[in-house]
């Protein structure tokens, strides 16, 4: 009986390992949309993509980005000046891109712009701090509306993937551990932490200690071992969603995505707190006010 079931698992996973390499036919035939590509991920992705002979149309923010972006890469790709956060903008390049497709339509959307937001506590941010990365992050996303690949677990609070299967669209979210790009650069973290640091009231201040920042990075540094510095994790990911005939709903890009960030999602509240907390600076007074 023991051999029956151990006969049955391995075929079961010889099988599924052998449906996950099944591909795509007619690279050459199909469009392929991503945004953020000045940098990072969006960038490596759409130089990737352009090399295995799809027709990629890379959204960049700045004249700079997509300048460099086209110098790199073959007639195949073109560029496009997108602010995710502006509707007008979203909606004259969606007639845009619509043009460029014509009949063939758009195979894949790979939605990679975002920002990080500022990495500082709570109660030193104002509206304004959250609303850049939830304008880019999340409302970016909704606007922009085959396959869509998404870097993030923000559309699984729309249900955007369920939505979606009505209209034969596969929805595949990856989630990344840490990796170094210009988004998670330190240098500006710190930055962004000491000009709000400035125009905090002398309450806080006291509650948190002048050493608070510093004491934060000291806790940091121990992380820094754990952050990926291959890009190509997050793109073999995307490549995959966009190329195989059963992609995955779901993706962990980076080893410290799958050996603590997704375990630690599907932990007891008390263990993930006590695990996160560990690496907060105390606070010098909290009682002060």
């Amino acid at each position: 009986m023991f051999f029956w079931i151990l006969a049955i698992l391995i075929l079961c996973g010889f099988l599924w390992n052998y449906k996950g390499q099944l591909r795509i036919a007619n690279i050459t035939d199909k469009y392929i949309f991503i945004t953020g590509c000045d940098t990072g991920f969006g960038n490596l992705a759409a130089r990737t993509f352009d090399k295995k002979g799809f027709h990629v149309i890379a959204a960049c923010l700045t004249e700079s980005g997509s300048t460099a972006l086209k110098a790199g890469t073959s007639e195949r790709l073109h560029t496009v000046l997108l602010d995710v956060t502006d509707p007008e903008n979203v909606r004259r390049t969606a007639q845009w891109v619509k043009s460029q497709v014509g009949e063939k339509g758009l195979w894949g959307l790979i939605n990679n712009a975002g920002v990080l937001g500022v990495l500082a506590p709570t109660d030193w941010l104002t509206v304004e701090d959250y609303r850049e990365p939830i304008e880019v992050n999340l409302f970016g996303l909704i606007s922009s509306g085959g396959k869509l690949v998404h870097p993030d677990q923000s559309l699984e609070h729309f249900t955007i993937r369920r939505d979606m299967k009505a209209f034969g669209v596969h929805v595949s979210c990856i989630e990344p551990g840490l990796f170094k790009t210009g988004l998670s650069d330190p240098v500006k973290a710190t930055e962004k932490k000491l000009a709000i640091w400035k125009h905090l009231s002398p309450d806080i201040k006291q509650q948190y200690g002048e050493g608070y920042i510093e004491k934060s990075l000291n806790k940091l540094k121990g992380i820094t071992s754990f952050v990926n510095t291959d890009l190509s994790l997050v793109v073999d990911c995307m490549d995959h969603a966009l190329t195989s005939l059963f992609p995955k709903t779901r993706y962990a890009a980076g080893k410290d995505a799958r050996t603590f960030w997704i375990p630690l999602s599907h932990m007891p509240t008390v263990l993930q707190d006590f695990l996160l907390l560990k690496q907060k600076a105390e606070l010098a007074n909290p009682k002060a006010v």
